[in-house]
This record gives structure tokens, sequence and C-alpha cells, in this order.
């Protein structure tokens, strides 16, 4: 019997050692070295069954000016138009995409109500994880077209599953979970880190050859990374993260890296009994209903991606600390830029805010980090601090700098436009942002300084 050949790979970064180590050569991470089998004496083009998208011509060097390139291919439409934003405006041929989430926010209904959804495309949904009849109980609750050509695969053995895609010639390939793959060129189990890259390492090598889309769906660990090793990320095309809060009905799928798009785009959904509902003007549902204007609330106009949005701050003020030390709680917000805003409203402005309980909030779930934020940050807490209501039709564009400046920001063309757009009267933002700014039904009010904020809302 032939002696079982073993190597070590570090859990982080996929480093390989052929022997433990106790801090990873690669990434610098301490203990995350595990022992796995090897690979067995068997060829992947024999184990694939002689799949013909393996059998690929040598490679040789090639001037790029001689390389052609096939203008008439598009991207595909995926129906949905939240998903084709985040992925640069539809999807690429022979493109790798990998969507990571945490358990049961709806990464496996994304994917099976878009591949439900797309006319004119033959789908492959391959499932480790659900079997046929639970994939057509979520179908029907999801609702589709009988035109629609999906069809619904539970495999998990690659070698298998490439001799199902020869035999269907799907034109999108979707797998759930990457994790639950494993192929017989490897011997241990599925979800390991060996497991996952070669996987992973078939997966690409179809895709670039047959350009069939693959979309992978992956698990995330207990800090919210993507499970498997770190080259996983560095494999696929693009890398799609799925959030939301328990507590709200709102998903938002961003692209962490998109080699053919934006990775600073954002798609957001509502989570309903019939699926996934886009959501086409967040700023509606971002900003609270309310009869009567409460202190505490400053509406903030900001940018993510190209599309302008209007979100709600809240910030409760207490009057002292009830155990002498003040409490500080920032969501949906850098907590340490909170930290700085209140600093400057203490050095520069003189409110004695050290010895309060300050709370702040982004409504909605959404996590910011746009810094026009500030400003709509600074006027929430000024106005529960001094208990004095903001109009409800007044917002705010800016930055805040260190010597409590008002400073400029970007595209403010557009944030004005979206405030004008949803009835709002009144924009606050910096004096040095009004250059080559068109003006329209709305008021652009013009601040140099924070003093200058608090003399125009509360004096």
């Amino acid at each position: 019997m032939a002696k079982v050949k073993t190597a070590f790979f570090c859990k982080s970064c996929g480093y390989q050692a052929s022997k433990w180590m106790g801090r990873c050569p690669s990434c610098g991470e301490w203990n995350t070295f595990e022992e796995e089998v090897m690979q067995r004496e068997v060829s992947p083009i024999a184990a694939a069954g002689g799949s013909g998208f393996l059998h690929s011509r040598p490679a040789a060097p090639v001037l790029v000016s001689e390389i052609s390139v096939n203008s008439n291919q598009q991207r595909i439409d995926s129906g949905s138009v939240e998903f084709n934003r985040v992925l640069g405006g539809g999807i690429v041929p022979g493109s790798l995409v990998l969507l990571g989430g945490e358990p049961g926010i709806g990464k496996s209904t994304l994917m099976l109500q878009i591949a439900l959804r797309m006319q004119g495309q033959k789908i492959l949904y391959v499932s480790g994880e659900e079997s046929e009849q639970q994939l057509k109980m979520r179908a029907d609750r999801l609702g589709f077209s009988n035109e629609v050509t999906c069809f619904i695969l539970t495999e998990t053995n690659t070698q298998q599953l490439f001799q199902h895609i020869e035999k269907v010639q799907p034109d999108i390939v979707v797998i759930d979970s990457i994790q639950t793959l494993h192929t017989d060129v490897i011997d241990s189990s599925a979800g390991s880190i060996s497991q996952i890259r070669e996987t992973a390492s078939e997966l690409l090598r179809f895709a670039k050859a047959t350009q069939v889309p693959v979309f992978l769906i992956g698990h995330i660990t207990k800090d919210g990374s993507l499970a498997g090793p770190k080259i996983l990320e560095h494999m696929v095309d693009t890398v799609l993260q799925f959030e939301g809060d328990r507590n709200y009905g709102y998903r938002l799928v961003r692209a962490v890296k998109n080699r053919f798009g934006s990775t600073s785009e954002l798609g957001i959904f509502e989570m309903q009994n019939n699926g996934l509902r886009e959501v086409s003007n967040p700023s509606e549902i971002l900003i609270s209903q309310r009869d009567e204007n409460i202190s505490g609330i400053a509406i903030a106009a900001t940018i993510e991606g190209l599309r302008p949005m209007l979100i709600e701050t809240q910030a409760l003020v207490g009057s002292s600390a009830a155990y002498g030390t003040p409490q500080r709680s920032a969501t949906g917000f850098d907590f340490r830029r909170m930290s700085m805003l209140l600093a400057v409203l203490e050095k520069k402005c003189g409110f004695r805010l050290g010895p309060k309980d300050i709370f702040l909030n982004i409504a909605g779930g959404l996590k910011v980090d746009d810094p026009a934020i500030d400003l709509a940050i600074v006027a929430s807490v000024l106005s529960s601090n001094e208990d004095v209501a903001i109009d409800a039709k007044d917002c705010f564009a800016a930055e805040i700098g260190l010597s409590g400046e008002i400073r400029p920001v970007s595209r403010i063309d557009q944030r004005i436009a979206e405030a004008e757009k949803l009835g709002f009267r009144r924009i606050f933002t910096s004096k040095y942002n009004l250059k080559g700014v068109k003006p329209g039904n709305i008021e652009i009010v013009p601040l140099n300084g924070i003093g200058e904020l608090y003399q125009k809302l509360f004096i």
C-alpha cells in the first residue's frame, strides 16, 4: 500500500508547507496550519470523464496588439436592475462570481430568484445543501414562469457535475455552495482548504474556457470573512457581500472586488414573503415618516457608488452620565469618527458634551462611511443637546475638519438634485461647494464653520 502523502495548509491564506508551523510565513497569522491529505494519483482530465474544456491548447506568448476582442460580446442581463448595478452593468461572460453572507440572510433565495426570472437563458442551479423538493417549494414561493429554462441538480462531486454540464450545455451555472463541493483529485473532506482551492480552480478553468458565467455561493466565518483560504477571493473575478440586519427587512449587496466594474456600488433589496423586492428609491424607506418634528434627527444627503440617497441620522444626548463615566454608542457609523466630531464640538465650539451620554444611530440598518454625513451627525447631536427639532425639510451634506471648518464634498450637484426631487426646501453645505452649482427650487445654505450651523439652526 502506497504511503499517504500529506501537507499542511494555512487556513488564512492557503500557504502550503511540508511540516507544521506555529506562524505562517506568508500572512503572519499564528496557529492556522492544518494537515490535509495530498493529491491522489488521478489526473484531472481522466477524473472529469474527458471533459472537453480541460483539453486546452498549450499557451504561447502573444503580442497585445494581435489579441482579438469580440466587441459584440455584451453583458448578460440578470433581470434585476439592482444586481446589474453591483456587477457593473450585467453578467460578464466567462466570469467567476463569489457571493458571501451570513446564514439565513437570503443568498440562496437571491440566486434562485435571479435564475427563475432570467428570460432566454439556460441556467443550471447546483445545490449541495438542499434537495430538489426543497428547491421546488422555494421556487413556487418565489413565483416563476413555465417558459424559464432553469435546471436543478443536487450534486457535490465536481467530476459528475461537469458531465451533467456537458449534457445540459447551460448558459449560466450557479453553485450553492462552494464549501459543499469535492473533487476526487483531492483526498480530503468537502469544505477543507485544499478542496475549496481545487474545486474553485476547476470551475475557474471551465468558466474561462467555455465563457459560461459561474456563480459561487460561499459561507462566512464567525468574524464575517469568507470561509476557506484567502486565495479563493483572489481567484474569482468578483466578490459580492450580501448583508443586512435581521431586525430589518432590507438586504444590501456590495461589491468587495470587481474586475469588471466599480466596487463602490450598492444594491438594495427588501425581504418579503414572495422573495426579494428591488428598492429603486431607497431615500423613501430610509427616512422615517412622522407627524411632528422631533429633536435629535437630521437628514444627510449621501452617495453610495453612483447613487445619491438621503438617510436619517438619529442622536440622543443625555443630561449627564448616570455613573460618572459617559457612555458612547454608534450604530451604522464609525465610532472613532463620532468621537472626533464630538471632540471638535467641545474644543472649537465650547459645547460641554464630555460628561453626557451620547448615542448615535443610522436609520434603516445601513452602515455609512461617506464623509458628507458629518454635518448631519453634528446637527443631530446639537439638536438633541438643545432639545430643539430641526425642520423636516432641511438636509445636510458636508465634511467637518478638525478645526471645525465645513469642508466641501464631491458630486454636490447630485446630492442637491436628489434632495430637491424629494421635496426638501433647504440643504446645508460648504460655501466652497457652490462653484458651478445651478440654482433650483431648493435653497442652498452655505456654511464656513460649525458656529454658523448653530446660529442658522437654533438662533
